[in-house]
């Protein structure tokens, strides 16, 4: 680890290199006046400050603004990508409630997901939509890649959120309308899940928890090995409303142990019932 800030040239001192979280994508360090100063132009520095390199730190610097790179993806990984709240845009007390929001609904589905998918879950605030909800989770990846990742069932589509080392966030977005079917290939170690869209058919493995893996496909052919209308079949709106009622159910036992406030559980509760709509 440098001993030096990657920005100013200082030499950092033990509270600056604290439990790394000063630490760069690139393994450089900032000192804590460094952060301070960059944190002010750029809100999300603050939670997930090893997802930048010291170019776009001296970037937002010279410009107020981290000039992104184009970064190509795979041909077969290409689908359109869904980012709903820019990180820049959130505000901070917004972030933090929905963090606990996500955090609260992977625990409620069970979600088993690895050490390595942290920092996609740290982004799931500015992916999914302010009301969206998790109905299941589990930890896959695109099939032949090292990237960590993991899957996403929410009423209205499946999301890809994966993340290679040290590099970006790459999210893919399969709305309900465009997937025909999924299918699943067994294997002792790592099952494969497979979308069926109407250009591709998309794999993910799942390295993590083969009965993870087994348990999420069990949810999810239920909702799209239907024969489909255009619009969600009343055997989709009975799966998803049965998880939803669940859910207000403990919201409310949430609510009573004094956990969430009156406040915190109609904004949920208020979420939860659009989703039926």
């Amino acid at each position: 680890m440098s001993n030096i800030c990657a920005l100013c040239s200082a030499e950092l001192t033990s509270i600056d290199t604290l439990l790394g979280e000063n630490k760069l994508s690139d393994g450089g360090n900032l000192c804590n006046k460094c952060l301070d100063k960059v944190s002010s132009i750029h809100q999300e520095l603050l939670y997930n400050l090893n997802t930048f390199s010291i170019r776009d730190i001296k970037s937002l610097v010279e410009t107020g603004k981290i000039q992104p790179e184009t970064i190509e993806q795979p041909q077969e990984n290409k689908i359109k990508s869904m980012t709903v709240f820019a990180s820049d845009e959130m505000p901070r007390d917004l972030y933090k409630r929905r963090f606990r929001e996500i955090k609260y609904q992977l625990e409620q589905v069970g979600a088993n997901l690895s050490m390595f998918t942290k920092g996609e879950i740290k982004e799931l605030p500015y992916i999914l939509a302010v009301d969206e909800v998790i109905l299941a989770a589990t930890d896959a990846q695109f099939i032949k890649t090292v990237d960590a990742g993991m899957l996403l069932v929410t009423p209205k589509r499946i999301v890809s959120v994966s993340k290679a080392m040290f590099g970006p966030v790459k999210v893919n977005a399969y709305p309900n309308e465009t997937i025909s079917e999924v299918s699943f290939v067994s294997n002792s170690i790592s099952p494969v899940i497979k979308l069926h869209t109407e250009n591709k058919i998309v794999e993910f493995e799942c390295f993590c928890d083969r009965l993870d893996g087994e348990r999420f496909y069990d949810f999810i052919h239920k909702i799209y090995n239907q024969n489909k209308a255009p619009k969600a079949t009343p055997e989709t709106k009975e799966v998803a409303s049965n998880l939803i009622f669940e859910q207000l159910e403990k919201l409310g036992k949430l609510r009573e142990s004094g956990i969430l406030t009156e406040q915190e559980f109609a904004e949920q509760k208020k979420k939860l019932l659009d989703q039926l709509s």
